[in-house]
């Protein structure tokens, strides 16, 4: 179900270069789950379009719900600009979230993320620990001052780090702990830039339990009109599916990437 609410700032706080985290709280927070998105309307009447922000973080019991986003542009500067008390206009929560069905305790779970597509993986960490599944997360940054969420992930799953730079961590991208895999995990989820979803693509294209959570240029954020379309694999031309509706998470292998 998709909601609209004014959700109030509670806070919010800067965690590297153009990251910031802003915790929210209202009704919708109960509908929320790990994978899905908010529909962000920029407080600037001269903004027309709103901003699809990953949901970070979920707290039910506080009704709060946390999301980390870079400043990109105008509009998300201005977010950056919100202190607590502000209103915001969202519609959500929105998209498909993370398919954790059948999964039982014991069994292994692998997470890849990719600077700003950490954060969504972070509740999701947290929903494979409540199901005792054993849980290893691979984040990639580009430096050291860009990584964000370590500590956070920290009590759900073990944690490497690569940067791309080698300041912190393992040098080089998040494929070169990847590779190093020895044995295949029960299920993968993975979030970041294009070229390494492709990766991620290419690498478990034939697991049964594989997911890309997609990022996309959004316009009405309802499945209406198509500005976020993709491309199953193999399929006719005209075949497509909404990253806002059918995703934003889906198949590894599944997909025109």
């Amino acid at each position: 179900m998709i909601l609209k609410e004014e959700m109030t700032v509670i806070s919010q706080r800067q965690l590297a270069p153009s990251i910031f985290e802003m915790v929210l709280s209202g009704q919708m927070v109960q509908e929320m789950k790990a994978g899905q998105f908010l529909h962000i309307r920029i407080p600037d009447n001269s903004m027309l379009l709103r901003r699809p922000i990953s949901i970070c973080r979920i707290d039910k019991e506080l009704g709060q719900a946390v999301i980390v986003y870079r400043i990109e542009g105008k509009g998300t500067a201005v977010l950056a600009q919100l202190e607590a008390g502000s209103q915001l206009d969202c519609m959500g929560p929105q998209g498909n979230g993370f398919d954790l069905s059948g999964l039982k305790a014991g069994q292994r779970a692998l997470l890849i993320g990719g600077g700003i597509g950490v954060p969504p993986l972070l509740e999701l960490a947290k929903a494979l620990a409540e199901k005792n599944v054993q849980t290893e997360v691979i984040m990639g940054f580009a430096t050291r001052d860009a990584v964000i969420l370590e500590e956070e992930m920290r009590p759900y799953a073990k944690v490497s780090v690569t940067t791309d730079d080698g300041s912190y961590g393992q040098a080089g991208t998040v494929s070169v702990l990847v590779d190093q895999l020895t044995d295949a995990p029960d299920a993968v989820y993975a979030c970041g830039a294009p070229g390494m979803l492709r990766y991620i693509d290419r690498r478990f294209a034939q697991h049964p339990k594989a997911f890309l959570s997609l990022e996309a240029r959004m316009a009405c954020g309802m499945g209406a009109c198509y500005a976020c379309v993709v491309h199953p694999k193999g399929a006719d031309e005209s075949s497509s599916q909404r990253v806002c509706e059918e995703g934003p998470v889906f198949a590894a292998g599944s997909l025109e990437l």
